[in-house]
């Protein structure tokens, strides 16, 4: 499915909105319609195709809820992100309820918003899994995403296999790119939350106060810009499944909050003191070793032990050469479909490129590299040449 074939419905009440995100999808290569009203974006479902729904929560009619769930019945498998300037309401936890992919927040940044659309239409290609016992050995870990054969990553298919529908807390170690946060996906898909929201937050992008204020939400007024009250991603994540990423970077102080809201399963808002309990799977990542973080003394020994009730080691893509060929093919269907381009096959010296080099980036510098070449390709080529690889891979 190319980026021509992806329609995106948007629907907000401001005309400015539209323009932006429908100048901004197209510019992508997506198929982009409008709505004004939930209205008119539940009649354009009803005649013709909607691959991802992007909404407004407030409009002026329907609610966004009620348009995601209208159009859930419609198209089953739309992938549909809610966006609006009102996160502070209790509707934010019944949109990701209610089937939301994700959820962003006005004023927000366009290519913040692109980003999430991506991530929206590869989680709408992976394939379904209606139930485990019509699933193949690895189900949902291996989309198309992860075509591994390795016997390494058929461990860890097992284990995630065995681990998704208990309700155990995992800690999934890997160095950066190796694919963490697609098996933190795995558990969820393949477990009895998989139709609750799937809420991931990367612990290291924020500091210690921004990164408690996502986590655990604020009140109003609870500290200077805190104008309305904003619902934290625990809250969000009730009764589905919270991805802590890249876990080893929290602040010690930050780390004894975590703790005590995992043994609890309750928290306090900043700013509040009103209780909320919350019934949330936990999976955490990291690309640190937290062992030797501990003897370091910047990480603490009973929240490891919480966290890491299971472990799931995912191993760099160096050591685990059968890999990729596979990976290389997968992600070269994918771009070349999405770029319109003919390409299709992998000559015989680009492999041996590939499979000769150490791959310090992992899965993920794969994928861009083989993005690289799709794009630069001739657009009648129909084979990957050495000649369209960076330097660094053909001189390694």
């Amino acid at each position: 499915m190319s980026a021509a074939d992806i329609n995106i419905l948007v629907v907000d009440d401001e005309p400015n909105i539209r323009r932006v995100l429908e100048a901004a999808f197209m510019r992508d290569g997506y198929h982009v319609a409008t709505a004004d009203c939930g209205r008119k974006a539940v009649e354009y479902a009803g005649a013709n195709s909607v691959t991802i729904l992007v909404t407004d929560l407030i409009l002026p009619d329907l609610s966004g809820v009620d348009v995601l769930k209208q159009l859930k019945q419609i198209h089953p498998q739309c992938v549909a992100i809610v966006v609006t300037a009102y996160g502070t309401i209790r509707s934010a936890v019944e949109a990701t309820q209610a089937g939301a992919f994700d959820y962003i927040q006005k004023p927000f940044d366009l290519d913040e918003v692109r980003q999430l659309v991506k991530k929206a239409v590869d989680f709408g290609r992976a394939p379904s899994i209606s139930s485990k016992s019509k699933r193949p050995r690895g189900g949902a870990s291996q989309s198309s995403v992860m075509r591994c054969v390795s016997p390494a990553m058929q461990e860890v298919y097992d284990i995630v296999d065995r681990v998704a529908d208990t309700g155990a807390t995992v800690l999934i170690q890997g160095e950066s790119g190796t694919g963490k946060e697609l098996v933190a996906r795995s558990l969820h898909t393949l477990s009895r939350r998989a139709e609750k929201p799937f809420v991931p937050i990367s612990c290291a992008a924020l500091s210690e106060t921004l990164l408690e204020s996502e986590l655990f939400g604020h009140e109003k007024n609870a500290f200077t810009g805190a104008v309305s009250t904003r619902i934290g991603r625990f809250e969000l994540a009730n009764n589905g499944t919270l991805f802590l990423d890249e876990i080893g970077d929290i602040t010690l102080h930050m780390q004894v909050k975590l703790l005590r809201v995992i043994q609890e399963m309750e928290f306090e808002r900043v700013g509040g003191n009103r209780p909320i309990k919350v019934d949330v799977r936990l999976v955490a990542a990291t690309n640190q070793r937290l062992d030797k973080a501990i003897e370091e003394g910047k990480f603490r020994s009973d929240l490891y032990y919480r966290l890491n009730i299971v472990e799931i080691v995912v191993p760099p893509l160096r050591d685990r050469k059968d890999d990729i060929l596979p990976l290389a093919d997968g992600f070269l269907q994918r771009y070349a479909s999405r770029n319109n381009r003919k390409i299709c096959s992998i000559s015989p010296d680009v492999k041996k490129l590939l499979l000769k080099y150490t791959w310090p980036g992992n899965v993920r510098e794969l994928e861009n590299i083989i993005e690289r070449t799709v794009v630069l390709a001739d657009p009648n080529a129909v084979e990957v040449t050495p000649n369209l690889l960076p330097n660094s891979l053909r001189l390694a």
